[in-house]
Parts: C-alpha cells; sequence; structure tokens
C-alpha cells in the first residue's frame, strides 16, 4: 500500500494524516484546560468482572451523571470512523469499501480490549483486583493483554480466512493507526516530563542514562548481529536494531519510515517487540522482587530500560514497585513509597521516548549519504526531508506544548491535574489506536509470506539480543545509576 499519492503530500500522505489525526485529537484535549471538557464522552475501558462495570466515559463527572458507557464507545466509534473516513476520501482510497473494513475492524478490536481488560487476564497488583472484587490475581498481564488478544485475532483471521483479510485491506492501515498514536503519545510524555522534571535532580539526571544506553550501546550492537551473523539487510537490521533497543513498536515505525523500507518490514518487528515485551512483564518484575528488593530505585529503572513498549515498561515498573514493597515490608521492616519506585521505570522510558525522533531523523540521513547514496551521486536536502518521517513533527510538536504548557504552571497543582486529566483522554483514543495497529498487523502477517520474509531468523535475532545482553546491560546500567538511591519511607 503505497503511501504517497499524486497531489499535495500534505493531503495524500498517511505520514501527514496521521499529523492532521492527531494535532486535532489533542487540540479538542486541550479544551479541558479551558472549562470545556469536549472529550470526556470517550470511552474509557475498564479492568472488570462484572462486564457492565467494562465501560465508562473517560470524564469522572459524566460517569457519575449516568451517561452509559455503552453510549461512550458508539460515540467513540462514530468520532474516529468520520475522521479516519476523511483522511482516506483524502488519501483516495475505495472510501466505501473503507468505511465498511474500518467499521468491522474497529469492533473486534475492541472487542479484543474488553477481553484483555478482564480480570483474572489484566489485573496487576493486588489491590487493583480488589477493586473490581477478585480475591486473588490471576495472569497480571494489565490492559495491555487486549493488544496481544487484537494481534491473535488478526493473526488467526489473516492466516486462515484470507479471503475475509483481503476483504478487509482497505482499512488495514497499522502505520497510519500506530503513526496517529505516537502523535497522541507526545501529549502523554510531554505533561509526565513535567513530574520528571520536578522530581530530585538527582533521579533526574540517572534517567538521563537511558538516551546513552538506548542509542549507543545496544542499537549498533543489535544492527551488528543483525547484519554479521544473520546475514540481514540493512533495510530488516535496522528496524530490528530500534525495535530491540529503543522503544519497540513506535521505534520501529518511525525508524522504517525514516529508510523507506517496505510496511512488511516495521510490520513484522512491531509483532514481535509485543510478544516479547508481554515475555518480559511476566518474568522481569519477579526477577526483580527476588534480588532487587534491596535496591528498590534500580529495579524501577530496570524496567524502564528493558520493556520495549509505553504500556508494557510502566506497567512492569508498576507491578515491580508493588512486589517489591511488599518483600521489603516483609524482609526488611521498611514501607518504601512505591510510586518513586515506579517513577524510576516512567522517567527512563519518556528519556528514551523523547529521542524517537531524534533518531528518526538521525538515519534518514545517514541512509541518504550512506547506505543508499550511489557512488558519484549528491544527496541533497529535499531527499533527506522527503524520507523525513512527518508524523515525529506532529509527535515533537503535542510534547512541546504540553511540556512548556506544564512547566509554566508546575506549582500550580489543581491545574496540573486538569492537564493530566486532559491528555488521559486523549490517551484512551490512542489506546484504541494502538488496538487497530496490532489487530491490523495480525490481518497483514501471513505467516507462509513472513517465514519466507525470515521472521524465524528474526525471533532468533531479537531472543539472542534481548536475553542474551540488552537486559543484562539495563541491569547493570541501572545499578550504575540509581545503586544507593533508596525511595523516601511512608507510615503504616
Amino acid at each position: 500500500m503505497s503511501q504517497e499519492k499524486s497531489g499535495s503530500p500534505l493531503l495524500r500522505s498517511e505520514d501527514w494524516w496521521a499529523v492532521w489525526l492527531g494535532l486535532l485529537i489533542f487540540i479538542l484535549a486541550l479544551g479541558k484546560l479551558t472549562g470545556a471538557d469536549l472529550l470526556g464522552w470517550v470511552v474509557k475501558t475498564n479492568l472488570w468482572i462484572d462486564f457492565s462495570k467494562a465501560l465508562s466515559p473517560v470524564s469522572k463527572h459524566l460517569a457519575e451523571t449516568g451517561f452509559s458507557g455503552f453510549t461512550s464507545l458508539i460515540l467513540t466509534y462514530i468520532f474516529l470512523l468520520v475522521l479516519t473516513t476523511i483522511g482516506a476520501a483524502a488519501m483516495r482510497f475505495n472510501v466505501g469499501r473503507f468505511i465498511v473494513g474500518f467499521s468491522i475492524i474497529f469492533w473486534l478490536a475492541y472487542g479484543c480490549l474488553i477481553i484483555g481488560h478482564w480480570g483474572p487476564v489484566a489485573a496487576p497488583t493486588v489491590a487493583e483486583a480488589q477493586k473490581i472484587g477478585m480475591t486473588k490475581l490471576g495472569l497480571r498481564l494489565t490492559g495491555e493483554a487486549g493488544f496481544i488478544i487484537a494481534l491473535l485475532v488478526g493473526l488467526i483471521i489473516g492466516n486462515f480466512c484470507r479471503g475475509f483479510a483481503q476483504f478487509l485491506e482497505e482499512a488495514t492501515r497499522p502505520e497510519w493507526f500506530v503513526k496517529t498514536a505516537i502523535v497522541i503519545l507526545g501529549a502523554t510524555i510531554g505533561i509526565k516530563a513535567c513530574d520528571a522534571l520536578g522530581l530530585a535532580g538527582q533521579v533526574l539526571a540517572r534517567g538521563l542514562c537511558a538516551i546513552v544506553e538506548a542509542y549507543l550501546l545496544y542499537w549498533p550492537v543489535v544492527y551488528f548481529v543483525a547484519r554479521r551473523y544473520f546475514k540481514f539487510t540493512p533495510e530488516w537490521a535496522a528496524p530490528l536494531a530500534s525495535g530491540i533497543s529503543i522503544c519497540g513498536v513506535s521505534a520501529a515505525i518511525a525508524t522504517g519510515a525514516a529508510i523507506r523500507s517496505r510496511p512488511v518490514v516495521p510490520i513484522i518487528v512491531s509483532s514481535l517487540v509485543v510478544i516479547f515485551a508481554v515475555v518480559e512483564l511476566i518474568i522481569l518484575p519477579f526477577l526483580a522482587q527476588t534480588f532487587l528488593y534491596t535496591e528498590p530505585m534500580v529495579a524501577g529503572a530496570w524496567m524502564g530500560l528493558a520493556v520495549k513498549t509505553d504500556g508494557a515498561a510502566v506497567a512492569s515498573g508498576a507491578i515491580t514497585a508493588a512486589l517489591i514493597q511488599a518483600k521489603a515490608a516483609s524482609a526488611l521492616h521498611v514501607n518504601w513509597d512505591k510510586d518513586f519506585i515506579t517513577m524510576a521505570a516512567v522517567t527512563t522510558k519518556i528519556f528514551i521516548d523523547i529521542f524517537i525522533g531524534v533518531w528518526a531523523f538521525v538515519l534518514a540521513v545517514i541512509w541518504c549519504y550512506w547506505i543508499e547514496c550511489k557512488p558519484g551521486e549528491r544527496v541533497g536536502a529535499g531527499e533527506i526531508w522527503n524520507r523525513f518521517p512527518k508524523f515525529v513533527i506532529g509527535y515533537f510538536l503535542t510534547f512541546l506544548v504540553m511540556l512548556l504548557v506544564g512547566l509554566g504552571h508546575l506549582q500550580d497543582q489543581e491545574f496540573m491535574k486538569t492537564a493530566k486529566a486532559a491528555m488521559g483522554e486523549s490517551d484512551s483514543l490512542r489506546g484504541i489506536f494502538f488496538t487497530l495497529t496490532f489487530f491490523t498487523i495480525g490481518l497483514m502477517s501471513n505467516f507462509r509470506k513472513l517465514w519466507e520474509e525470515g521472521m524465524g531468523r528474526l525471533a532468533a535475532v531479537y531472543v539472542l539480543c534481548l536475553f542474551g545482553f540488552i537486559i543484562w546491560v539495563g541491569l547493570f546500567i541501572s545499578w550504575i545509576f540509581f545503586h544507593g538511591v533508596m525511595p523516601p519511607q511512608i507510615a503504616g
């Protein structure tokens, strides 16, 4: 599926339409800061045992006034259908087939998201389980399980119902969905970064180690291993290195756009990222509880450096914090504030996320001047611009706006609370776009073709690099920067 159409690139490119949709959602979310709650009706998916409580409007005020979750879901579907159909028409898709395809994809994917929030599957901590009436924990996968279920259902359709998958092809746009989500993500990270800047300076400085660790150590090693020992082309090695070493799906998509790889490349890498992130989410918090309960901030930072998707990294940080708090209370007779442990994970992850766009630009320049430059051919600045992933502009814009807004009101706790709530509303839509992404990744993933493309070798590189050195190097660097830093103790 070509991303560039004839005519103005501002209206014919999935990249630019990701910017337009992401910015529109961001601007609507900002309305809450002026007292106009323009996205409060958006649906929120909750942890649930009682299905009637699975959905609610994201606005607590609307929920308290009796606005039903199902109504929110219908309005969210209509809203996204209208926005994406406008984009599809501008990009000259077959609008009729897109509307039908998007509608089917939306309802199937959202069904997967609801299942993924079922308590026995998703509840990550005892406290969260008790809130919904559970007496014991289940799989502890958090709501991210919905992404995995969406991927699996998409894979089943894509491999065993090929005719149906082809019928949905016009609306199967994982790159468009994920790029839109990344633009929205910038705002969420921007407001979180304000909190990080307001924390103790030593924790903030230590969080910066993530930049050096992820970009200057992980990336070249993974790229070298993929090229030298597994004989992958640069087209495959670069997104794989970004996906494993930096920020998972977002980094793989941004890298693929920067080097102009075929769409199938970041899609396959993204599917591996999600699968392995869930494996890490299940294993690493318990390793941290067993071996790092005397170094809680090291454990939190390790989650941020080792787990390769935003949601899974933050979730693993929260799980680790709860587990270590419980272990320290019984073994050391101290009650640490678990939010500071989670903060270590979030801070390191934020600094990694911030530089996705920078890295995409660096790779675009490298590919233009060295990797694909023909002998005697000069590559102009225009070609670098053509290759630059435009959605990254939206990502940086939303990030910077919320960072500056937050820094200007950092001491106003009520304003910051409202700003976080506003970005939480847009973040609910980001979660839906991510779900659509994973579902459509599955639809496009024909295992027979994937195996021919070398998915088995990709998985081998992933296992070797992730479990062979990335996790352990991340632990080592976390130890260097956070060893001896303790969270405050709380009473009780």
